[in-house]
């Protein structure tokens, strides 16, 4: 039981009195659980949903009632595919961007690829020729490394 006087959910739905040993208390005592528990009720019906509720271990049991909730509210909005349709929906969207991450990816590496080269021309050594034809020897002298 949730309060002194207010009902969970499943007990407002089914307009009973909310107990102690109240199976659904815990789990629909919020806003929206008369709606959910509604939808439960009508797909998979309130007893079922109680025996597997209390077939299962306490600490499964939170989790479980949201699963069931919302695959109850999926199939009510899509009776044919239910929570199915959610995933393939997913799936597909992971396709999409897995697939704008490799568009960006070679793209990033043309547009690295092209700066590379554009810096790698002014990188090139200086053509000192003579009027011979003949290269002519530049000495420098060693760069020190604390000199920059």
């Amino acid at each position: 039981m949730t309060g002194v006087s207010t009902s969970c959910g499943a007990c407002k739905f089914l307009r009973r009195k909310c107990t102690i040993e109240c199976v659904f208390a815990p789990y629909f005592s919020y806003d929206e659980a008369v709606a959910h528990f509604a939808a439960v009720h009508k797909v998979f019906g309130a007893s079922n949903v109680s025996r597997l509720l209390l077939h299962l271990p306490e600490h499964f049991r939170s989790e479980a009632a949201l699963t069931i909730s919302f695959e109850a509210i999926a199939r009510m909005r899509d009776p044919v595919y239910g929570c199915v349709a959610y995933i393939h929906a997913l799936q597909q969207e992971v396709a999409t961007l897995q697939e704008e991450i490799e568009v960006l990816g070679n793209q990033m590496v043309n547009t690295m690829s092209i700066g590379i080269t554009s810096d790698c021309e002014g990188l090139k050594p200086p053509n000192h020729t003579s009027s011979s034809g003949r290269r002519k020897v530049v000495h420098r002298p060693p760069q020190q490394p604390w000199r920059k």
